[in-house]
């Protein structure tokens, strides 16, 4: 547990940090997703350049309305190292700006491999340094150690995906995991409305990682941690949301289906922790920069839970 001296010396934990520009920004998450068809569609070439320019736009138009900003790490890794050179300047200018910056890298390995990844996405001296990565537990939550520990001295954000909405996850996602591996994170588990008392009512793999997320979390000791979750804006069982104690990343509201009606029935309590991502329905904006800007205002304005 973190003693009360290591809270007053440590950093401002990212989910502080999301909070406090939230009040200001509202609670949106703007991805920056160059795939093909958006590059073609903003007549731009799929080429270098064109990813370049296409950055350029998205960095002019969400750095003065956005609150968070998720660039999509594969559509740039997809370049080679010269789009990782595009991705690096993207994420310093948005991040110069005051923009919160999380990394959708879904990195997830074990040891010395996961603390190089840890090392490339939240450790301060990297080119590639955001304020918050995500990460895939289904190595182990315990794998995700090093990405923590380093997030921890930095005061950046580690965002586990936990339920995603994409159509095979709930034969993974939803499994019921046994008793004696469910260990005391289970907080949430022991839920009032679930029947008997002192019965441990099942479990899935899902709310699993939530709970363990929660009791990382409630060690902070302030009203948002570092750690978070991805949960799907379309997920139809979703976990319980109400002790997670950090960021709620919920992608799939727009496009995908999901609606801020789905976004507050999943979130419960922690409602002011959830950061609905929207893609694609801003993105189609563009290129014109003050209409993505005025997208990035529209759907705020629209989503305020």
């Amino acid at each position: 547990m973190i003693s009360p001296t290591s809270r007053r010396l440590a950093p401002q934990t990212f989910g502080e940090r999301f909070l406090e520009r939230a009040e200001q920004f509202g609670q949106l998450c703007v991805g920056i997703d160059p795939h093909e068809q958006l590059l073609s569609d903003w007549d731009l070439p799929i080429s270098i350049d064109g990813l370049r320019e296409f950055s350029r736009i998205c960095v002019e138009a969400f750095a003065p309305v956005a609150c968070v900003v998720k660039p999509q790490i594969a559509f740039y890794e997809a370049f080679g190292s010269a789009g990782f050179a595009v991705l690096e300047e993207t994420i310093a200018e948005l991040r110069r700006h005051g923009v919160l910056v999380i990394a959708d890298a879904k990195r997830g390995d074990i040891g010395s491999t996961m603390a190089g990844y840890a090392r490339a996405w939240v450790d301060s001296d990297s080119p590639l340094c955001a304020d918050a990565v995500t990460v895939s537990p289904w190595l182990g939550f315990d794998s995700l150690q090093p990405v923590i520990e380093l997030a921890d001295a930095n005061g950046a954000g580690v965002i586990v995906l936990a339920a995603t909405s994409n159509p095979e996850a709930p034969a993974v996602q939803r499994a019921v995991i046994p008793a004696e591996s469910a260990g005391e994170q289970n907080v949430a588990s022991q839920r009032e409305d679930a029947g008997a008392k002192g019965e441990r009512i099942p479990v899935t793999l899902a709310q699993d990682i939530v709970n363990r997320v929660a009791a990382r979390n409630a060690n902070y000791g302030t009203s948002a941690g570092n750690l978070g979750v991805v949960v799907g804006a379309t997920v139809a069982a979703p976990p319980c949301l109400d002790e997670v104690g950090g960021m709620v990343l919920m992608p799939g509201v727009g496009a995908q289906g999901g609606t801020m009606d789905d976004v507050r029935r999943i979130a419960g309590r922690a409602a002011h922790l959830v950061s609905p991502n929207v893609s694609r329905g801003i993105l189609r904006a563009g290129p014109d920069v003050g209409e993505l800007g005025a997208a990035v205002a529209k759907v705020t304005r629209e989503m305020l839970v």
